[in-house]
């Protein structure tokens, strides 16, 4: 999964009210360790605190590439938004 498709569906879970920023920046914490190389967003969103929430967004709108859109789709459905 690209880091966008994933930034997507962390962006619509924010917003929706369904992912915590908590989340999101356990994923970029995870992210740094098994990335080839870190980008700034990651670094960005990982030293976030849990109550940042527009902040997360604010980062997760940084994030370069284009989402895989049946993979956001299947994303969203295994957390039971359609």
């Amino acid at each position: 999964m690209n880091y966008r498709t994933k930034a997507e569906y962390y962006i619509q879970g924010i917003t929706q009210g369904f992912v915590e920023a908590a989340e999101v920046i356990a994923w970029a914490d995870e992210v740094i360790v098994a990335a080839p190389k870190t980008e700034e967003w990651m670094v960005d969103i990982s030293t976030c605190g849990p109550a940042d929430r527009m902040a997360v967004l604010s980062h997760l709108n940084t994030i370069k590439g284009d989402a895989d859109q049946p993979e956001l789709a299947q994303l969203l459905k295994a957390r039971g938004i359609s």
